[in-house]
C-alpha cells in the first residue's frame, strides 16, 4: 500500500471515530459559554491579511468539504456541477471572496466554472494536496492548476496531516510547495491537521505559515478538547501564522446551534478566518446575518 493510500486510510478511521463520539458531544451543547463575544462586529465580508504573506481572504471561506472524501463531497453530490458554481459566484457578488476547494473534495472544476465570470484577481483559492513525495506533489500543482484554470493557486495546504514527524517524513512535498512559491505559482504554504501531534508539530514548524485547524466548542471531529486545541492555537498566532478555522459547525453536525457555535468560535479570537460549507444559497446568506449578530451583544 503506497504512502498516500495509508494516509487515506488513516483519515477514514479518524472520521468514523470521531462520527461516533459526535453523539457524546452533541449532549454538552447546552454548556456553550454564551458571555462570550468577539467585542467588536465582525461580517462574513471583512478583508484580512493571512499570515507572513499577508495573502488577502474574506472571513468566510466557501467550503466544498462538509464531509469530502474520493473525489465528492456534500456540496458536489447535493448541489451539482453548476450548483456548487453558482454559490461561488452568488458568495463573490456579495463580498465572500475566499474559495476553499480540494483534491479529495473533487471541486476544483466546479471552480473553473465560476471563473468564467468572476475575475480571477478578485477572488483568493484555496486547495490542498494529500502528495507525500516532491513527484506527486509537482504533479498536484500542475493538475490543480489546469483543472482550476488558473495560472497560479493563493494557499496550497499539505491535507490531513496525521504523524507527529510529518515535517520529517514528507519533507519533498514540503520542498516542492517552498519552490512553488519562489516560482510564484502559489502565495503561500501549510497544513491542515488531524491529530494533536500533527497541530503541535505544524505550531513548531518554522515552514508552515498557514494551518486549517478544527476548532468548535463541543469538540465533535476536533484533534483533542477545545481547550487544548485552543493552547496551540495560541502558540501558532504567536508565532505570527494564519490560522483557517474549520469544523466550525462539526461537519454539519452543530447546524442547529450556528449562533452559538460562531458565538464560541469568534469570542476564543484565535483563527483569522474560518470555512464553512454551505449546502444551499439560502443556509449561505444565512451565514452573512448570522455572523455579525454573534460577533457583538446587540
Amino acid at each position: 500500500m503506497t504512502q498516500t493510500k495509508i494516509m487515506n486510510s488513516g483519515c477514514h478511521r479518524m472520521q468514523r471515530r470521531h462520527f461516533l463520539k459526535a453523539g457524546a458531544a452533541l449532549m454538552a451543547l447546552d454548556r456553550f459559554p454564551h458571555h462570550l463575544y468577539a467585542g467588536t462586529r465582525k461580517s462574513a465580508q471583512d478583508r484580512i491579511l493571512l499570515g507572513p504573506a499577508k495573502v488577502p481572504v474574506s472571513r468566510l471561506a466557501m467550503g466544498t468539504g462538509t464531509n469530502g472524501t474520493g473525489g465528492s463531497s456534500n456540496q458536489t453530490k447535493k448541489l451539482g456541477f453548476h450548483g456548487v458554481s453558482e454559490l461561488f459566484r452568488a458568495a463573490a457578488d456579495q463580498g465572500v471572496f475566499f474559495w476553499d476547494s480540494a483534491d479529495q473534495y473533487g471541486s476544483h472544476p466546479h471552480l473553473k466554472e465560476a471563473l468564467k465570470t468572476v475575475p480571477r484577481e478578485k477572488v483568493t483559492i484555496m486547495s490542498k494536496s494529500r502528495a507525500l513525495t516532491a513527484a506527486d506533489m509537482r504533479a498536484d500543482l500542475d493538475r490543480f492548476r489546469r483543472e482550476i484554470g488558473t495560472d497560479y493557486i493563493d494557499i496550497v495546504l499539505m491535507h490531513c496531516m496525521i504523524d507527529d514527524d510529518w515535517d520529517q517524513r514528507y519533507k519533498g512535498a514540503m520542498d516542492v510547495l517552498s519552490e512553488a512559491k519562489e516560482k510564484g505559482w502559489i502565495r503561500t504554504k501549510g497544513t491542515s491537521c488531524h491529530t494533536l501531534g500533527a497541530l503541535k508539530t505544524a505550531a513548531k514548524s518554522p515552514w508552515v505559515e498557514v494551518d486549517l485547524a478544527r476548532f468548535n466548542p463541543a469538540g465533535v471531529a476536533m484533534d483533542d478538547k477545545p481547550e487544548v486545541v485552543a493552547g496551540v492555537l495560541k502558540e501558532m498566532k504567536a508565532a505570527g501564522k494564519g490560522i483557517i478555522g474549520m469544523k466550525v459547525l462539526g461537519a454539519g453536525k452543530l447546524r442547529t446551534k450556528a449562533d452559538e457555535a460562531l458565538q464560541w468560535h469568534l469570542g476564543q479570537q484565535l483563527t483569522d478566518c474560518f470555512t464553512i460549507g454551505s449546502e444551499s444559497r439560502a443556509e449561505m446568506e444565512d451565514l452573512l446575518r448570522k455572523i455579525p449578530a454573534a460577533s457583538t451583544r446587540g
